[in-house]
């Protein structure tokens, strides 16, 4: 998938994570018991976090080109973004009558962890120079597995 897919799905998710947590700070909130509350929120908050994830994925990719490890990187964050987020908001909109789903998270749970690997062992550090040789993000390109090309 190209970068600029997975900067756009890293959004659209983003996007989603503001409206359901607008949803829990107005709709939920003296309705569900604070506990509840809490685990919706940290869905929230799980789902946002690996929305900007994804959106760096997609930069990175959008700067280096595609390789697999960004891709699998980013199937991964996207499948823990969905599932992990998720089970928490149909656990607390079940109202305990579906207790399973919490068996569940942790499954989007693990998908974030592996994308983390995953991330983290696709990128190299550019060895052959300091960072404060070649500015921020010029290195960005031997960090997700390409050589840099001197000039």
């Amino acid at each position: 998938m190209s970068g600029a897919s997975w900067a756009r799905i890293g959004a659209i998710v983003g996007a989603v994570a503001v409206i359901a947590g607008t949803f829990g700070a107005h709709g939920l909130k003296g309705k569900v018991e604070p506990a509840d509350l809490e685990t919706f929120e940290v869905g929230v908050r799980y789902q946002m976090d690996h929305a900007i994830a994804l959106i760096a994925v997609g930069l990175l990719a959008m700067r280096v080109g595609p390789t697999r490890g960004l891709s699998a990187a980013g199937w991964l964050f996207l499948i823990g973004a969905i599932v992990f987020p998720g089970s928490l908001y149909l656990l607390v909109l079940a109202g305990g009558t579906a207790d399973w789903l919490g068996m569940i998270a942790p499954i989007g749970g693990s998908a974030f962890i592996a994308g983390w690997f995953v991330l983290a062992s696709s990128l190299r550090t550019d060895r052959g120079r300091s960072p404060s040789d070649s500015g921020a993000m010029a290195g960005a390109g031997a960090w997700a597995g390409q050589e840099r090309r001197e000039g």
